[in-house]
């Protein structure tokens, strides 16, 4: 006897079945991952026509600030050069006059994109030329026949939906795809459970789930718009905050920590005897919350955020102390050879005066070096390894490690990190102390970090001065030159950097070295020149790094290879070719390679005169501040959070619907309740937590075992 077919749920309905769909669409659904029914649903729009700024051609304003939309009939279009210029031109026009739409580039692709006669939806800012309303570069929708008299009855906002060449190609396009979601909210929306719990949603006075989607895909006016889209940024933000706060918790309740007892005299002393400064009271602060974390008996997982040269080291390097004190060995580790080799040079110094032994693990070490290395690491005899990502290998063994530093970890992937923190002693989690150089915007520390305790030092040593920064153009570098050449007599070194990116590599190679060649025989000729560039050897890289700290070097010429934290403090200028070219971040960098000691020091950017508005943006914001947490917020502001690290490894979630850089209310009240709820029921276990459960489950669950650290 053959068992009957048992029936999906609702939402599990495979598209193939939704009236309107059919093999064919669902077939090219399929494609973009789009297989059931709550699939569709939530298929959002990418954005709204807002029927209120639909004008008529002839009320048009000659120009227009803001976007307006019009919605038209194609009466032709073509192809119109001027000397060496083409652009693609559409005529169009609706009972009330004619206008054009302009392209500038990819015009052959337009070409095909129209077609006479068909009703299209034009959005973009109103010119004129010539008397003739004109929008360049429009955004638009095919409306076809919407554009009668039923397209105003549709309501005043009209979903549009994005579609690609495979979707059009069987009529899914933003009217096809209103048709089949339409029919999808009327028969299965009421089969959609709220995973938030009611007094939550009462609390936080947003729209419950059926409501929001209804209104997501089809408001009647943009309040509605505008309270859905709320309710479904909140949803996504509040289950990944809900993601951290178990790992949070994971960390501090499953996760037995050392309980490092005392500070001990190997730090004391440092502080008191070794180091040639006095401690900023931002440093204290920091050094009392991560001795405090160091005595609990729950492992320490702490973000240490601070500018350029604000001391970050000298606090791990202090904690590093207080775990040998205790009798456990320490590590870390940094993404490149030359800034563990920094780091090592720097510690080695101080660990010898206390009678401590310290080592360096990096690629390039001889065999017997490196197997003396591991053995006294396995005994127990090295206290402090610091390394790059060679500390992870299988046969890095400790005897008792207990707490690691992360130098600049956003460089490094999740697994990597992992695995460090997995080579602790016994069953003991060790302690962990993240740091980064890149200042962090709050929003993003919430997202990328938000399982960790975040300290930031804010205060700079004292006696440092700020970094005074000019922006030049091109024809302005031989007065650029004559300041590098006076800074030079005065006995400083200087920096020229050019840039290198991976699309014009080559390119890049060559014009650095022809400038560094050009720059050696006709501008500098006195003086020497080094050049550093990413396609040398490691041991070359090293060996220009170390004569230009030891003066033996007086202008270093590099590509972007020159790594956050290199420590020369005799150099004052930085000057940085091409500057248009760099991000914001990398230019603050850069710019923290100078005024690391006790001179004034210069940054200056040459720049071409004719460049983005983005790049003026950016350039103005490193004339006017050296606060590189200001300078972070702008970054996130121009570039978006997605590109921020620019890197994949970060851990920086992709988000459908929220955006970081404008959803920091959302995701401060999204952080509080998941949190709050973690804490109240860690389990999720309360009934009014089932839905919840469920859905957090569902969506987040496979995600734990990689996050431990962030």
């Amino acid at each position: 006897m053959t068992e009957p077919i048992r029936k999906p749920p609702p939402l599990q309905t495979e598209v193939t079945w939704v009236k309107g769909v059919g093999p064919l669409k669902a077939n090219a659904l399929n494609k973009e991952q789009i297989f059931t029914v709550k699939d569709l649903l939530w298929y959002l729009p990418r954005r709204y026509l807002d029927r209120t700024t639909i004008s008529p051609i002839r009320d048009l304003p000659n120009e227009s600030e803001n976007e307006i939309t019009v919605i038209v009939r194609i009466d032709n279009f073509g192809m119109l050069a001027t000397g060496t210029t083409s652009r693609f031109v559409v005529v169009a026009s609706d009972a009330t006059g004619i206008i054009n739409f302009v392209w500038f580039n990819r015009v052959n692709f337009w070409s095909k994109a129209f077609t006479v006669g068909e009703t299209v939806a034009f959005s973009g800012k109103v010119t004129n030329f010539r008397g003739v309303p004109q929008i360049q570069h429009p955004d638009f929708d095919k409306i076809g026949s919407e554009a009668g008299k039923n397209f105003f009855k549709t309501g005043t906002i009209v979903s549009q939906y994005p579609s690609t060449e495979g979707l059009k190609k069987v009529y899914l396009d933003s009217r096809g795809f209103r048709k089949i979601i339409k029919t999808v909210v009327d028969n299965y929306l009421q089969h959609i459970k709220d995973p938030l719990p009611k007094y939550l949603v009462e609390k936080l006075k947003v729209l419950d789930l059926q409501t929001a989607l209804r209104f997501a895909h089809f408001p009647q006016d943009l309040q509605q718009k505008e309270l859905a889209i709320k309710r479904l940024k909140f949803d996504e933000l509040f289950f990944f905050q809900l993601l951290l706060a178990t790992k949070r918790r994971k960390t501090h309740t499953s996760e037995i920590g050392i309980n490092f007892e005392e500070v001990g005299e190997f730090a004391t002393k440092f502080v008191k005897e070794i180091l040639p400064f006095e401690l900023t009271d931002s440093q204290k602060n920091v050094l009392r919350t991560i001795r405090k974390d160091m005595k609990s008996s729950q492992p320490m997982n702490r973000l240490l955020q601070g500018d350029v040269g604000s001391g970050k080291t000298v606090v791990a390097v202090f904690s590093c102390l207080m775990a040998i004190a205790n009798g456990f060995q320490t590590a870390i580790m940094a993404p490149t050879e030359i800034l563990a080799e920094q780091h090592f040079e720097n510690i080695k110094g101080w660990f010898e005066s206390l009678g401590i032994k310290t080592g360096i693990l990096v690629g390039k070490q001889r065999k017997k070096i490196r197997e003396k290395l591991l053995t006294e690491l396995e005994s127990g005899e090295i206290k402090l390894l610091v390394g790059t990502h060679a500390l992870i290998e299988d046969n890095v063994i400790f005897k008792k490690l207990g707490f690691v530093v992360i130098d600049e970890q956003h460089r490094f992937g999740v697994i990597q990190r992992a695995k460090l923190r997995d080579k602790g002693y016994g069953n003991f989690t060790p302690d962990v102390l993240v740091m980064t150089a890149t200042p962090i915007p709050r929003t993003l520390a919430m997202t990328v970090y938000g399982d960790l305790d975040v300290s930031v030092i804010r205060e700079l040593p004292k006696g440092r001065k700020p970094i005074k920064t000019k922006v030049y153009f091109d024809k302005d570098r031989g007065f650029v030159f004559e300041f590098v050449r006076s800074e030079i007599k005065k006995g400083r070194q200087a920096y020229v950097i050019y840039p290198l990116v991976e699309e014009s590599e080559k390119l890049d190679l060559k014009a650095a070295t022809e400038s560094y060649q050009l720059l050696q025989e006709e501008v500098f000729p006195e003086f020497k020149l080094g050049l550093l560039h990413g396609k040398m050897k490691n041991s070359e890289k090293d060996e220009v790094m170390q004569k230009f700290k030891a003066k033996e070097l007086d202008i270093l010429v590099s590509t972007t290879v020159v790594e956050v934290g290199v420590d020369v403090p005799n150099s004052s200028v930085m000057v940085v070719e091409h500057a248009e070219r760099f991000g914001l971040s990398q230019l603050h960098q850069l710019r923290g390679r100078v005024g690391r000691g006790d001179y004034q020091s210069y940054c200056l950017l040459v720049s071409q005169y004719a460049r983005s508005t983005e790049a003026r943006q950016r350039l103005e914001i490193m004339e006017q501040t050296n606060d590189g947490f200001r300078i972070a917020e702008e970054d996130l502001q121009i570039r978006g959070s997605g590109d921020f690290f620019g890197t994949k490894q970060s851990g920086m979630p992709e988000f459908k619907i929220a955006k970081i850089t404008e959803d920091g209310e959302i995701l401060e009240v999204a952080r509080k309740m998941a949190f709050s709820i973690i804490e109240q029921d860690p389990q999720l276990r309360n009934p009014e937590h089932k839905l919840l459960r469920q859905e957090f489950q569902k969506s987040l669950k496979k995600k734990m075992d990689l996050s431990q650290i962030g």
